[in-house]
């Protein structure tokens, strides 16, 4: 009995058939249901630390084919694809809760979801599976959501701004490190979100992801190059800080922008490839059979343009057709949801605020922030006055920040932003003081004290969004969605309270002084920050 031979893929074959018909359809409707999530990483490419994001679609298509090679064509075996049914269904309605809420990263990190679940729908359970680590990639093409790419941010700099410190010293080289900013005598450097590390060590996650995935060696060897990313971008940024303060001490500041503008692009990047190819190396060279590099790198690229051949196999499954329609469903079912307003509510500018609460008066004007503070913040209106009282020694600062609209990007923590100012944080404590200031709703508050040096100040901070006053910044992005998807409305506003615990005075009597000022706070405030 003679054996029956699969005919090679064809391209024609592939595009005339109605499981690529169907696929087609699925992925078009998708291109317009997830369109939010698409713009919201669009825009984030455009920033340094995301550049990188147009190439990971590439290199996870490249990694798909090269794990179809692996698995032979099988048309006659379709089965197990409403596993991936399920999961595009839950993509969607992850979606939707993005849409509703106007937060585009959950779109986004929707539109893997579903990637994952065409697969499946396409080649069914057995076969899909396998390829997990292509689609796994994708998300490194994703920004951060806001709340955590501060927060590793300002991690990132601490540690990287220490470093570049310590190989100063070590070189003899006087500086001074306060908080992010790197006093050199003749010039003080700060070290900005440019500077923390994460404008290489998104890419070089991504390039360590492909070299442990074509790598053929032992898992450890894979764990270990995959983990080796960040510690790898941390060092090199550091040792940039370390290079720019030399070139300041030696040479001049005149000399710094030119290296800066050369040296922050790609090769600190190829200084981490060449690392990361070292590191693979060596462990080569301890493995007992000490292969070579080359051998232990999977980087065939024969064939691959014919597995694109391989769509003729995807079948016009019921599956696949339901997968599809349900995209189309959701794509009509947006566009015939009634708008839900999510207006700003109508408030008074800051400009407008009191320069009396009670027994304080307010002491200068309005301070101002730097430009690129303000740009950071991205506040719609703000507010930063000193209020003193005649009877009290000590003044106490007040800081108010509005935002129209905070789906993208929205209200800094100031446990984020203070060690960036140089700022450490003594401690730290959610509180709840409804009582204290006599509300009607939960009133939960961060209290804090910050020293620098010598300087102590007793801080209280919360976030508001209507009538809830929030502690912990999670908590307050957790609201903002399930006010997005209820009213379509995503506005809120941080508050910040600080004082100056004098020598003179313990912990206790400086917070007295803030609480009192919160209380005479809460009346004038409703008209700047609405609580409906």
């Amino acid at each position: 009995m003679s054996k029956s031979i699969q005919p090679a893929p064809s391209l024609v074959s592939a595009f005339t058939h109605w499981g690529v018909f169907w696929l087609l359809v699925a992925v078009i409707g998708a291109g317009v249901f997830f369109s939010d999530g698409i713009n919201t990483m669009l825009v984030a490419w455009q920033l340094p630390e995301y550049s990188h994001g147009p190439l990971i679609p590439v290199l996870s298509a490249f990694l798909f084919l090269k794990q179809l090679k692996d698995y032979p064509i099988n048309p006659d075996v379709h089965r197990n694809r409403w596993p991936g049914v399920f999961l595009i269904a839950f993509s969607l309605m992850f979606a939707t809760l993005g849409i509703l809420a106007g937060i585009g990263d959950l779109v986004a990190y929707a539109l893997i979801l579903w990637v994952g679940g065409i697969l499946l729908v396409s080649w069914g359970w057995d076969t899909g599976k396998h390829f997990w680590p292509g689609v796994l990639h994708l998300v490194y093409m994703l920004p951060l959501p806001g709340v955590i790419y501060f927060k590793v941010t300002t991690s990132l700099q601490l540690v990287s701004s220490e470093l570049g410190v310590f190989i100063l010293r070590l070189l003899d080289i006087p500086v001074f490190l306060d908080g992010n900013i790197i006093d050199l005598g003749t010039l003080k450097l700060h070290v900005a979100e440019a500077c923390s590390g994460l404008r290489y060590m998104f890419p070089i996650m991504s390039f360590s992801y492909i070299f442990a995935t074509l790598y053929r060696g032992p898992v450890w060897h894979k764990v270990t190059l995959l983990l080796a990313a960040v510690p790898i971008a941390i060092f090199m940024n550091s040792v940039r800080i370390a290079v720019a303060g030399i070139i300041v001490q030696y040479y001049g500041n005149d000399w710094l922008e030119g290296f800066t503008h050369f040296f922050e692009g790609w090769v600190i990047f190829l200084a981490c490839i060449v690392i990361l190819f070292g590191l693979a190396w060596l462990m080569l060279f301890l493995h007992p059979d000490r292969p070579r590099l080359t051998e232990a790198l999977d980087l065939d690229t024969d064939g691959l343009a014919t597995q694109v051949g391989r769509l003729q196999y995807v079948e016009a499954s019921k599956a696949l057709i339901v997968s599809s329609l349900m995209v189309l469903a959701s794509v009509l079912a947006l566009q015939l949801l009634p708008d839900r307003g999510g207006v700003a509510p109508e408030r008074d500018n800051f400009a407008l605020f009191p320069r009396s609460i009670g027994a304080w008066d307010q002491r200068g004007p309005s301070r101002p922030l730097t430009s690129d503070v303000a740009a950071t913040l991205g506040a719609d209106d703000y507010h930063q006055v000193t209020f003193t009282r005649p009877d009290q020694q000590y003044s106490v600062d007040l800081f108010m920040a509005w935002y129209d609209d905070q789906s993208q990007g929205g209200v800094h923590s100031p446990e984020i932003c203070l060690p960036g100012a140089g700022w450490e944080i003594a401690w730290l404590e959610r509180s709840d003081i409804t009582q204290v200031v006599g509300s009607e709703v939960p009133f939960n508050i961060n209290r804090a004290v910050i020293q620098r040096g010598e300087t102590r100040m007793m801080v209280y901070y919360w976030f508001q969004q209507k009538d809830r006053r929030i502690a912990w910044d999670f908590a307050a992005k957790f609201w903002l969605m399930v006010d997005g998807v209820r009213t379509g409305r995503t506005d809120g506003s941080l508050i910040r309270i600080t004082t100056l615990i004098g020598p003179d005075e313990s912990d206790v009597e400086a917070e007295s002084r803030v609480r009192e000022f919160l209380i005479e706070l809460q009346e004038p405030i409703a008209r700047f920050i609405p609580e409906q």
